[in-house]
């Protein structure tokens, strides 16, 4: 029809400029994420040697290494999530599976929502009050551990709730017609077919726990420590917190600049490295379930 062919002429060059507006955009973003790396790379590569990654700080963390503080922001970032994972996937598989549409899922939901745009700060604040003071487990390992899964819970259950959803219902309905009960469908069909979906939801989690520092520093972290923690009980050095120290309350700050562009790479590689493992299980699950 001559008027369909005038409508797509016109809508021709809206279509370009928007597609050319979006290529644009990933080509800026990527430009300012290799310039940052490749910023943090440059004045942090010649700090990275062998004793930087294996030894203790000293002389008021202007020498010395950082192994405490990578092996405490491991242990706080898979610690979160031995925690937030099964809290998350139980609560996004009442959420979808059993919950009825209602005020009560409403305003669950909505609550959720809003605790995923809540500042880490207050995560840390609210840390600080309920784990440290009112549980009674001081500033330690274990009080951010808790604290970060609360600041990941959000995350977790909805990147779950959507892998739940992306599950086909003939799925469903094939093992409730063999006689399976709801709960044999949820955890022999449902939860396998969702795993990898689950999976990207753990790994945006572990990246943004591993990267946290006001959660931490009212709650886990320590300025320095010349031992490692013995129990889940005692404080940590993490690798964020000691970059904040380095910068802003360090007694030698120019000093210590070339130590904080080299832990800042070393906690970039750490998460890249992190995020990497989980995406190869990943992607494992999903050639078993092909």
């Amino acid at each position: 029809m001559p008027q369909d062919q005038g409508y797509l002429k016109r809508r021709l060059p809206i279509q370009t400029i928007m597609f050319t507006l979006f290529k644009g955009s990933v080509v800026i973003n990527a430009m300012a994420l290799a310039i940052i790396c490749g910023f943090v790379l440059w004045y942090g590569l010649p700090a990275i040697s062998w004793e930087f990654l294996l030894a203790h700080p000293r002389e008021a963390m202007t020498e010395g290494g950082i192994f405490p503080c990578i092996i405490g922001t491991i242990a706080l970032s898979y610690g979160s999530m031995l925690i937030a994972l099964p809290w998350g996937v139980a609560t996004a598989i009442y959420l979808n599976e059993y919950a009825k549409p209602g005020p009560l899922v409403h305003a669950i939901r909505l609550a959720i929502n809003n605790l995923a745009g809540v500042p880490s700060v207050v995560f840390g604040l609210f840390g600080l009050s309920f784990f440290v003071t009112v549980m009674g487990m001081g500033v330690s390992l274990l009080a951010g551990m808790c604290t970060l899964a609360a600041l990941t819970l959000p995350l977790i259950i909805g990147a779950t709730e959507e892998a739940l959803r992306s599950v086909s219902p003939t799925y469903r309905e094939a093992s409730l017609g063999l006689g399976a009960t709801k709960w044999q469908t949820i955890s022999k069909v449902v939860l396998p077919a969702a795993t990898p979906g689950i999976l990207t939801g753990a790994i945006l989690a572990i990246g943004r726990a591993a990267g946290e520092t006001a959660a931490i520093m009212f709650t886990a972290a320590m300025f320095f420590s010349p031992k490692l923690p013995s129990s889940v009980f005692d404080s940590v050095m993490a690798l964020p917190y000691h970059i904040y120290v380095l910068a802003t309350a360090g007694t030698e700050i120019e000093k210590t600049r070339p130590l904080q562009y080299g832990t800042a790479l070393v906690l970039i590689a750490l998460v890249l490295g992190m995020n990497l493992m989980a995406i190869i299980i990943r992607a494992r699950l999903q050639r078993k379930l092909r």
